[in-house]
Parts: C-alpha cells; structure tokens; sequence
C-alpha cells in the first residue's frame, strides 16, 4: 500500500511534464502545416536538376 503513495505524485508529475511538452510545441507552431510535407512529395518535381551531369 505505501507504493500507491510513491505512484501517483510520481505519475502527477509525469503528467504535468507531458502537458507542458505538448503546451510547448503548441506554441512553436509545430501543428500549424500538417499537410504540406504530404503535398510537396506528390508536386515534387521528377526533372533532373541542371547541375547535374551524368
């Protein structure tokens, strides 16, 4: 019984670091373009660039 004690502030805390990552990357912008990488692998162009040689 007295591991309950040690369990939930441990897992308080965990949560609280959990919220203040995802807090974090909220205000970073991190979600604000979550389909351009897809769109830009679709319109990738399949042209060799002129520097080039082969």
């Amino acid at each position: 019984m007295p591991e309950f004690f040690y369990l939930i502030p441990i897992s308080v805390i965990l949560g609280l670091i959990g919220l203040a990552v995802f807090l974090w990357t909220l205000r970073d912008n991190q979600y604000d373009d979550l389909e351009g990488a897809a769109e830009r692998i679709l319109n990738d162009d399949d042209r060799p660039r002129p520097d080039e040689t082969l």
